[in-house]
């Protein structure tokens, strides 16, 4: 358990630059955050494409593409995950539009939420018949399903997803904290999550907002992976004084790590554990 999965998740839906103006919206700078990220130290990259101009979320594969290219450029080996998401109403044939990716733009992973659920002022629509789609699809083209959890009752649904054989094994799952109509960061939800975990996986935790640094150093000090990045939570204090960098946020994960003696798992060994592809010129799952 020294070994510990790094998620970085540099951009996500929600912040703008007028949020955070350290936000990453254009594929270059998205690039060089992930180019940064990898040189200090992280497993897997969860990435979101934005619109240039307007800054929304964009599920455009061609702007997945110019990411995904970008990234291989500089880190062959890094495994590179794309989100699926359900939020601001997506169809389900844009949120599939990534998925057909190939070659160097071919994504290892892509994001499966399990279960439809409510944030503060918006809902992510995840219908049983869209996650088997999105499942379905996934499986077909060799992309492992990022897990996304945000309470016990998703990793039911995800046990059942595997009894019917639309996810297999070796599984990878986000356990994700804090958000106000889901699981909250304590120690009870955390473990009711953990024991609900399909076997056998991987997972990291993450927390939403103040939740993110409480989250990240339970599961460091359990020996579990970390999810960080702007995508949930652009303040790098509690007061929110101090308006973070994905640089910020990775720095103080090492650190935490370090003090637990413990280290970042390698994409190579996380690829090995996971049954994807060896990555340089070869994407996807086994």
């Amino acid at each position: 358990m020294n070994e510990v999965v790094i998620n970085f998740t540099p951009t996500g839906l929600i912040p703008r630059k007028k949020d955070n103006p350290f936000t990453p919206i254009s594929a270059n700078e998205i690039i060089e955050e992930v180019h940064s990220a990898y040189e200090t130290g992280i497993t897997m990259v969860h990435l979101h494409a934005r619109d240039e101009v307007t800054e929304l979320p964009s599920f455009s594969s061609r702007h997945y593409a110019a990411i995904i290219e970008g990234i291989r450029k500089v880190a062959p080996a890094l495994v590179l995950g794309v989100s699926t998401s359900g939020r601001y109403g997506i169809d389900l044939a844009s949120r599939m539009e990534v998925l057909e990716l190939d070659g160097p733009a071919k994504p290892d992973m892509a994001s499966l939420t399990l279960s439809s659920l409510n944030f503060n002022q918006q809902a992510s629509i995840n219908s049983p018949e869209t996650i088997i789609a999105l499942a379905g699809k996934m499986k077909d083209r060799k992309i492992k399903p990022e897990l996304e959890a945000f309470d016990a009752g998703m990793l039911n649904y995800a046990q059942y997803l595997a009894r019917k054989k639309w996810i297999e094994p070796p599984f990878y799952v986000n356990l994700i904290l804090g958000n106000i109509a889901c699981a909250q960061a304590d120690l009870l939800h955390a473990a009711l999550m953990v024991e609900r975990l399909p076997e056998p996986c991987l997972f990291s935790m993450g927390g939403i907002g103040q939740a993110q640094l409480r989250v990240n150093s339970l599961a460091i000090s359990m020996g579990y992976g970390v999810r960080v990045g702007l995508e949930d939570n652009y303040w790098y204090d509690g007061n929110r004084t101090k308006l973070a960098t994905n640089q910020d946020l990775l720095r103080r994960i090492h650190t935490i790590l370090a003090a637990n003696e413990r280290v970042v798992m390698t994409s190579k060994d996380f690829r090995k554990k996971m049954a994807l592809l060896p990555g340089q010129g070869q994407y996807g799952c086994l």
